[in-house]
């Protein structure tokens, strides 16, 4: 039975047209091939097979008993083929009207998410979103790499001429640090006073956007003091309750650091932060067009 194993479903196509014109040039034509390539492949077959599966004479064409045999069998692996390459179909579909929403903080600000959400699948009722949380590790939150199809992000991004992007939020920076701070008294701080302070850093691969939240620009060319590296909000929260040393951090997300312990402070002298809708430069898929759109329509509303 070895030799079976590898017959092609388009020379059981082949087969079971042949088996039912009972004639070769309209079987030819119903498979859009030349009559001789027809004949050609169903002796290749036959040769295959190690039987004969037609009996050709003047009369015409005939099945053999062996051809009878095989006929209802290749037209369920055919059928069954047929659903399977439907279901690939089906499934290829789900995957196209699925996007995939990067972020590495949730964007709290003011029930925005949903408020996208419903506006985007208002337009889009067959599409799915699916968020996906992506550590501080990745600044570009799973869009560099294609594991997501847009993202909430911070600017400035690493490679940023790779991506387009709507502003969601542009708000000033603040500074998080213990309440027991000797600055922590004051009810706005200039950043010439935090300059000798440790500060948390994003990890290395963060690039830019480390140094945007260390305020590099702002520093004048003295490098900053490092006190630990956080890479995530949890981590910033106990670096900050643990004295490692204090951050910049976004208003938006000031209510996910000062749980106890920590407080914020204005900054003079430092400039505010652009959160963005970010996606891949020249990617024309109607759902980023869709959900960016839904996007610029909610900040505009707000």
């Amino acid at each position: 039975m070895a030799m079976t194993t590898d017959v092609h479903v388009r020379d059981l196509r082949y087969f079971v047209t042949v088996a039912e014109e009972l004639h070769f040039t309209r079987a030819a034509e119903r498979l859009y091939v030349s009559q001789p390539a027809l004949s050609k492949q169903i002796r290749a077959l036959e040769r295959q097979l190690g039987v004969e599966l037609f009996r050709r004479d003047r009369q015409g064409v005939e099945l053999t008993g062996t051809g009878t045999a095989l006929l209802p069998h290749a037209r369920r692996v055919l059928a069954a083929w047929a659903e399977g390459a439907s279901a690939m179909e089906e499934a290829r579909a789900a995957q196209r009207s699925t996007l995939v929403v990067g972020m590495s903080t949730s964007p709290g600000r003011g029930g925005l998410l949903p408020a996208i959400r419903s506006r985007f699948t208002a337009g889009h009722p067959e599409a799915t979103v699916r968020l996906r949380q992506v550590s501080w590790e990745d600044p570009s939150a799973g869009l560099a790499d294609g594991d997501a199809d847009v993202a909430f992000v911070w600017l400035p991004l690493p490679d940023q001429d790779r991506y387009a992007w709507a502003v969601v939020a542009e708000e000033p920076r603040l500074v998080a640090l213990p309440d027991t701070h000797p600055l922590a008294s004051r009810t706005e701080i200039d950043f010439t006073d935090l300059i000798d302070e440790p500060f948390l850093a994003l990890p290395r691969s963060a690039g830019p956007l480390r140094d945007y939240w260390l305020a590099l620009d702002e520093r004048s060319g003295r490098p900053p003091r490092i006190g630990a590296e956080i890479a995530s909000t949890e981590e910033t929260y106990e670096a900050l309750v643990a004295g490692l040393g204090v951050c910049l951090v976004a208003v938006g997300n000031a209510p996910l650091v000062t749980l106890g312990g920590v407080v914020t402070r204005p900054v003079r002298g430092v400039s505010p932060s652009r959160y963005v809708l970010a996606w891949r430069k020249g990617d024309r898929r109607p759902l980023v067009r869709a959900y960016a759109e839904a996007c610029r329509q909610v900040t505009e509303l707000g």
